[in-house]
């Protein structure tokens, strides 16, 4: 089992930015998936982000595209996501997860991830 510790979160105006990372420790494979999810109060958890590991291959949700990015550093085994242009819909716990699906294709179903981290409050003031 993987351990995942999200950090970086805050409280920020609309159209600041933020960077979330997010530390793995523990038992690690050749081919996995890093992703960001993110829940608002009263809402379903939804997909925002997610990086290969061996490929550096990314996906993002549309909400979200050209104003987040996210990256990752193989020597620190952490996972970033750089949110720019932020709206006071970005509002949410935001969680990292890993998925060990094969393949090449990056997949934004919650259920394919397997470990997930504790979550870091977003809050984006208008």
């Amino acid at each position: 089992q993987v351990q995942l510790v999200e950090s970086g979160g805050g409280l920020v105006q609309a159209g600041g930015s933020l960077r979330l990372s997010c530390a793995a420790s523990g038992r690690t494979f050749s081919s996995y998936t890093m992703a960001w999810f993110r829940q608002a109060p009263g809402k379903e958890r939804e997909f925002v982000a997610a990086i290969r590991w061996n490929g550096g291959s990314t996906s993002y949700a549309d909400s979200v595209k050209g104003r987040f990015t996210i990256s990752r550093d193989n020597a620190k085994n952490t996972v970033y996501l750089k949110m720019n242009s932020l709206k006071p819909e970005d509002t949410a716990v935001y969680y990292c997860a890993v998925g060990y699906y094969s393949g090449s294709y990056i997949y934004s179903k919650s259920h394919l991830y397997t470990d997930w981290g504790q979550g870091t409050q977003v809050t984006v003031s208008s």
